[in-house]
Formats: C-alpha cells, sequence, structure tokens
C-alpha cells in the first residue's frame, strides 16, 4: 500500500508482514522517502531486525513482548522470552491516495487483545522540498494495561524507549536538537537529547532534515544516533504508562521531512 503526497509516492505501508513472532509482527511504513527520492527510514537491520521503519511498539504491555527481540527482565537483564505478541490489522475504515483510517489489535502471545487502536496515517505536500507524515493512534484499553519500558524494568542509562518509533537509514553523522520553534535548543547531540520533553526535535542528517513533534503529557524522546539511528516519542521513558479499563488515550506523531 502506497502514500502519497503532491501526486508522488513518499511511503509504503506493510499491512500485514509475514515476520518470525520474535519481530514483534506489527504493521509499518517503509521505505519513507523525501520528494528528491532519499530513503530515510530503515527496516529488519542487521543490528535490530525488530525495528520496523516507522511502527508503534512497546515492550512491556502487561507482560507481552510488542517491541521485538530480547526483554529486559528486571534482575536478570535481556533475556529471550516466549512472551512475544502481535499488532494485527483488523479493517480500514478510509483509504485514499494521501491518507488511510485503520482498526488493529494488540494482541498478547494467545492471540488475546490487549488494546483495540484506530490509527491515521496522513501525508500532506508543504514546498516543493517538504511533505509532513503523521502517524495518529487512539489506543482503548478492554481491561486495564500498563505499558512499560526496559527503564522502568529496571535498565539504567536512559533506556525508556517503546512508543512510536522511527528508525532511520544512516547518513552521515547527525546533528540533533530539541527545543520549542524559535526558542533556546538543547543539544546538538544524542546525549543532550535523550530523555528530553521539549516540543520539537530537529535531525539534520546528509541530504534531508526531520522535524519532529507530537509529545503528550509524559512523553519524552529516545534518541539513538551511535549505535544505529533512531527517533521515538516514549511512551513510558520514566514511569510506566496506566490505561484503565474502558478507557482511550490518544496521540499523534508528526514529522516533517524536507530535503537541502
Amino acid at each position: 500500500m502506497q502514500l502519497h503526497a503532491g501526486g508522488q509516492v513518499v511511503a509504503s505501508y506493510v499491512v500485514d508482514p509475514e515476520l518470525p513472532a520474535t519481530l514483534a509482527p506489527r504493521p509499518y511504513l517503509h521505505p519513507i522517502r523525501t520528494l528528491a527520492g532519499v530513503v530515510i527510514s530503515d527496516a529488519l537491520p542487521e543490528d535490530h531486525p525488530w525495528h520496523l521503519g516507522l511502527s508503534l511498539g512497546v515492550q512491556d504491555v502487561n507482560g507481552t513482548n510488542l517491541w521485538g527481540g530480547r526483554t529486559y527482565v528486571r534482575g536478570q537483564g535481556y533475556t529471550w522470552r516466549d512472551d512475544h505478541g502481535t499488532i494485527t490489522h483488523e479493517a480500514f475504515d478510509l483509504v485514499a491516495e494521501d491518507r488511510f483510517r485503520e482498526r488493529l489489535a494488540w494482541r498478547d502471545p494467545h492471540g488475546e487483545v490487549l488494546l483495540t487502536e484506530e490509527r491515521t496515517v496522513s501525508a500532506t505536500l508543504v514546498s516543493d522540498t517538504a511533505w509532513v507524515l503523521e502517524l495518529g493512534w487512539a489506543l482503548t484499553a478492554p481491561a486495564r494495561v500498563e505499558l512499560g519500558s526496559p527503564a522502568t524494568n529496571g535498565r539504567p542509562d536512559g533506556a525508556g524507549y517503546g512508543g512510536c518509533f522511527l528508525r532511520l537509514a544512516r547518513h552521515g553523522a547527525p546533528q540533533i536538537r530539541a527545543g520549542a520553534p524559535g526558542g533556546p535548543t538543547v543539544g546538538p547531540g544524542e546525549d543532550a537529547v535523550n530523555g528530553s520533553a521539549e516540543p520539537q526535535l530537529v535531525w539534520r542528517a546528509d541530504g534531508y532534515t526531520l522535524t519532529c513533534s507530537g509529545l503528550g503529557e509524559g512523553d519524552r524522546w529516545f534518541v539513538r544516533a551511535g549505535i544505529y539511528p533512531g527517533i521515538c516519542a516514549a511512551w513510558a521513558f520514566e514511569e510506566v504508562r496506566v490505561i484503565e479499563a474502558g478507557q482511550t488515550w490518544s496521540g499523534r506523531f508528526r514529522v516533517v521531512i524536507e530535503d537541502h
């Protein structure tokens, strides 16, 4: 399935990937391109094959790993466990050239539904050199759900990943800053920006710039540039996020993708 901006294909959406259970199969966007055709995303990379372009994924959803790979266990570290779930496509409610609206289910290893999701994805042309990708979600809990991360399970060093994650292709050494538009900035660099709650994160790489926004209350930016390149609007960076039974939690990630 392809997504267009200004009549041009800028991203593909993999609806039902055939992947091993250990990769926590889930729909994802890849490849994502600039208007000039530069592929900015990566999927199934050798270093972390469970990184799938732009996707939603959380390592601990009531004990189910919906991120992929090893699970961080308090007192043990990263451990291979038979705890991987899936996020399944249930139906499209709208499909257009530049947007779609989808229903999904977040499932445990036995297929039981932990969360239902309404997802919206859109592409909007903003200039001859830039377009905007938006991914919105509304997660509803049939029963109480706790979303956690390696950090909330005891891992140190700012490893609060999980949420809306964009695995990037490597295009040189990026310059990374965060801040409010027109205001002072945090950074540059991974160490300065990781864990920040600034409203906007700017990632400048060879040939393109990404301007990301959309942190919700309690969210933090999880950023990696050294061992691999990636940006995450992290939902449980320091504390477990709880969605009570019958409640819906919504958010939206926005990234301006600009050639330069």
